[in-house]
């Protein structure tokens, strides 16, 4: 499915292109007809308009982001010890394997959507409580791509939620390393933040020779009521989802294996 996004283009439903052998239930085919109702309201009474990317400045509490950067980078350099042990996204989220079937995405994740993983945070307990201070916080996770990983156009599930990146972990780069949301083309700047919506369609790369790191949450979308009441109640139904149950068991597997190794 492409995107011509422009920076206040209206985004096209989630649900869009999904095949009838992504739905496994009745409640999961329901509540991607709620998703798709809620987005349209979401466009609708956005608090800050639908760009592609979006300024800093109207999240007051970046700064304290940027400010610890490098409390949070040296948490994951102890995680990066590892690098090769930590686990594929898709081996995690079940419908990240549309988008990635390689070795070149490894993620840690401390929490998605209510669902935690103690010993990593036990692991990052600083990169914990300054994630928690971010409003509306629904995903917080080191997202690791190895040289060479590129993923190919593609937009997420829903657009109640925003997207920001920590940059962690930046090589040397020129055209070789960035993303592309919508019409616009970034990259990442260690100890820098970048805010974007998911919901365009985007795609990114590192072709460069080292691995890139960032700092990946995901929190909700500044609304106006009623939407933000609406759009809180349904992010915190996405547990019931079939997908997010499944990524849990996922997630408890490769924890038990990875800490007892250690």
């Amino acid at each position: 499915m492409a995107i011509h996004a422009h920076r206040d283009e209206v985004q096209r439903p989630a649900t869009e292109g999904i095949t009838p052998m992504d739905r496994p239930g009745v409640f999961a085919r329901f509540f991607m007809a709620v998703v798709q109702c809620a987005e349209r309201l979401n466009l609708r009474y956005a608090k800050f308009g639908n760009p592609c990317v979006y300024d800093n400045k109207l999240f007051p509490w970046v700064t304290k982001i940027e400010e610890n950067w490098k409390t949070i980078r040296s948490e994951l350099d102890s995680v990066l010890v590892r690098r090769n042990e930590l686990p594929n996204v898709q081996d995690i989220t079940v419908d990240a394997r549309a988008i990635s079937k390689d070795a070149g995405w490894k993620v840690f994740l401390l929490v998605a959507y209510g669902i935690e993983s103690e010993p990593n945070i036990a692991l990052c307990p600083e990169t914990w409580r300054i994630v928690r201070n971010i409003p509306g916080l629904k995903t917080a996770m080191f997202s690791v791509f190895q040289p060479g990983k590129r993923l190919p156009p593609h937009r997420g599930p829903y657009n109640g939620v925003l997207r920001l990146h920590l940059g962690l972990l930046v090589p040397q780069h020129d055209d070789n390393l960035g993303i592309r949301i919508g019409s616009e083309r970034r990259s990442w700047s260690e100890g820098g933040v970048l805010i974007f919506d998911d919901a365009y369609e985007h795609e990114a790369w590192n072709e460069t020779d080292k691995p890139r790191v960032v700092l990946f949450v995901d929190f909700e979308k500044p609304l106006k009521f009623p939407a933000n009441i609406i759009n809180r109640n349904l992010l915190r139904l996405a547990l019931l989802t079939p997908y997010l149950r499944e990524g849990k068991d996922n997630l408890r597997r490769w924890e038990r294996q990875f800490y007892c190794e250690k």
